[in-house]
């Protein structure tokens, strides 16, 4: 800054002196002649009044263009005074939306629109407000539960929203479906996300829709390959990935309706969820209720695989899914088998202060017919369990044990113990 201050002055003092030079040693004339007058005047003074007529036509000239430019000007400063208020109604509706104002986001919302027919925006900056507006209106009237008011102010976004506009008209489109989600329409909100370009559909909003809108409807294939598709994009935690992936699989498996279907479902899981324990045991019990038991059915059968594997992850297990390994061991009848015997029979050596084990292991003598060491577990069992329901199960096979032997007042207690359980 000091250094421009410092040319400019140098500049003036140049100027000054190239002045003063031309005009202090100039002894020169101008003559103008209109007959019979002859007019002398210095070319000092012709410079100057030269300069002035200029200053003064100039000024003039802009006067007058100015004052011929006053419609115009006045006309602007509406349009301006328009897109000043349209974009005041737009950020009010906005305000009063967020504030839970949808009589008043909806007011402001249509006026918006109002005034963004006349502005000084371009073309597409207008009809952009438009359909904005009127998607704030819809999403207002939703609020209101107004569906009439909501579906035509939709439609009307859609039209103003056109080609220019892709990001609007997919906003438009996945408000719709969250809307008929919200009103527990499944497959009208799976309909509005199909109408997206291949890319929107990919985008994490629209998957997290589609997967609500399938666990809704109950399309648990498009509802796991929806949330494998988000656990990929990094959309859930570690934590909530696999819980949801082992809920969804679950639920496919309940949707079997006999073993060959129960298979298939089983098959169509990821070696990841198939990896999974508590999936793994629960194809194993669902088998064990829809086939009967395996026991008959020999070593083959694929519940023979998932309850070895589901009890080799036994410890990893939680409580509620090691009493339902349990159940689905004795249910199934493999703990008859004499290789069964023996490791559960290992396993509760290893840990005796598990009640479920000794549940096991006096439900497996019971299954052999060791009828005095299956009392010696199954009494175990019933002081170390806090599952009620392997506790009354415990206490009905003492009370048929003790009735088997003869023993009516320590069957009647049994009985007791197991009504109170």
């Amino acid at each position: 800054m000091a250094m421009r201050a410092a040319l400019w002055l140098l500049s003036l003092f140049a100027i000054a002196v190239g002045v003063a030079m031309f005009a202090g040693n100039n002894d020169g004339s101008v003559t103008f002649f209109w007959s019979p007058h002859r007019v002398d005047i210095s070319l000092n003074l012709f410079v100057l009044a030269l300069f002035l007529g200029f200053v003064v036509l100039h000024l003039a000239l802009r006067a007058l263009f100015a004052l011929l430019n006053l419609p115009t000007q006045a006309s602007r400063f509406r349009a301006l005074q328009r897109t000043s208020a349209m974009h005041a109604a737009l950020q009010a509706a906005l305000v009063h939306f967020l504030a839970g104002r949808f009589l008043r986001a909806g007011k402001s919302a249509r006026e918006a629109v109002l005034l963004s027919a006349s502005g000084t925006e371009t073309p597409f900056r207008r009809t952009q407000v438009a359909a904005l507006s009127h998607l704030l209106a819809a999403e207002s009237a939703h609020q209101l539960q107004d569906s009439s008011l909501r579906d035509a102010q939709l439609d009307l976004a859609m039209q103003a929203a056109s080609k220019e506009h892709g990001a609007l008209h997919e906003a438009a489109q996945l408000r719709a479906a969250r809307w008929a989600l919200n009103a527990h329409q499944p497959q009208a909100a799976l309909r509005w996300l199909e109408k997206l370009s291949q890319g929107a559909q990919r985008r994490t909003v629209a998957l997290r829709i589609r997967l609500k809108a399938a666990r809704q409807d109950r399309q648990n294939s498009l509802a796991m390959d929806t949330a494998r598709l988000l656990a990929k994009h990094g959309a859930f935690t570690k934590e909530v990935a696999p819980s949801l992936l082992r809920s969804l699989g679950m639920e496919a498996l309940n949707d079997a309706h006999d073993v060959s279907q129960l298979q298939r479902s089983y098959a169509a899981l990821s070696p990841a969820e198939q990896a999974m324990p508590e999936l793994t045991l629960h194809a194993a019990h669902r088998m064990v209720q829809l086939a009967g038991g395996v026991k008959a059915q020999g070593p083959e059968h694929p519940a023979q695989a998932w309850l070895l594997a589901s009890w080799k992850s036994y410890a990893a297990l939680s409580d509620n899914a090691q009493t339902k390994c349990a159940n689905a061991l004795v249910a199934s009848g493999v703990l008859a088998q004499s290789a069964w015997l023996a490791q559960v029979d290992a396993a509760q050596r290893a840990n005796p202060r598990d009640g479920r084990l000794h549940y096991l292991a006096g439900m497996a003598c019971v299954q052999k017919e060791l009828w005095g060491k299956a009392q010696v577990h199954l009494k175990a069992a019933v002081q170390a369990l806090s599952a009620t329901e392997l506790r009354r199960a415990a206490w009905v096979q003492l009370a048929t044990l003790a009735e088997r032997e003869g023993d009516a007042p320590s069957a009647l207690a049994a009985w007791k113990a197991a009504a109170q359980a």
